[in-house]
């Protein structure tokens, strides 16, 4: 049974595992990709190792900004990454999600991404824990879904 703070989304894609990895550890691949539909990803950097640290921003078409930091704690090539996931400032310092105006984001979330291939295709499925029930699990739900399209997109 999945913990009801746990969103679970599987994606299959025609592409392979290398070119799936490549889009979550290349900074240029992962500004093509990341954020909800409705926002872009103008600023990135990407130590990806274990213990190394993640930035990016989602801008929205007012030119507001939403930052979100993270530390890698796994890497399997072609297979696993999990990393935490945090709201930020530009700097990376770990800000509450209140500063954008969310209550009850906790602080530190952690996102696990498995790739497998099946039938030919790369399957991914993104776990991402600690997120509050109701309308976070909800956002959290739509923004990972539309940023994932974004993302098959950047195969074609």
């Amino acid at each position: 049974m999945i913990d009801q703070s746990e969103l679970k989304i599987v994606r299959s894609f025609n592409a392979s595992k290398e070119q799936v990895w490549h889009v979550w550890s290349d900074e240029e691949h992962f500004k093509q990709w990341w954020g909800p539909k409705e926002f872009t990803c103008p600023d990135c950097e990407i130590d990806f190792k274990i213990g190394g640290k993640w930035l990016a921003s989602m801008m929205d078409e007012n030119g507001n900004k939403i930052w979100a930091t993270g530390v890698y704690k796994e890497i399997t090539p072609n297979e696993k990454i999990v990393f935490t996931d945090c709201f930020a400032d530009e700097k990376g310092n770990v800000v509450s999600s209140e500063v954008y105006g969310m209550k009850g984001v906790p602080m530190e979330m952690l996102v696990t991404v498995i790739l497998k291939e099946v039938n030919g295709k790369t399957e991914m499925t993104i776990l991402h824990k600690g997120l509050p029930e109701g309308e976070h699990l909800t956002g959290a739900n739509i923004g990972w879904n539309t940023s994932i399209d974004k993302m098959e997109a950047s195969f074609n």
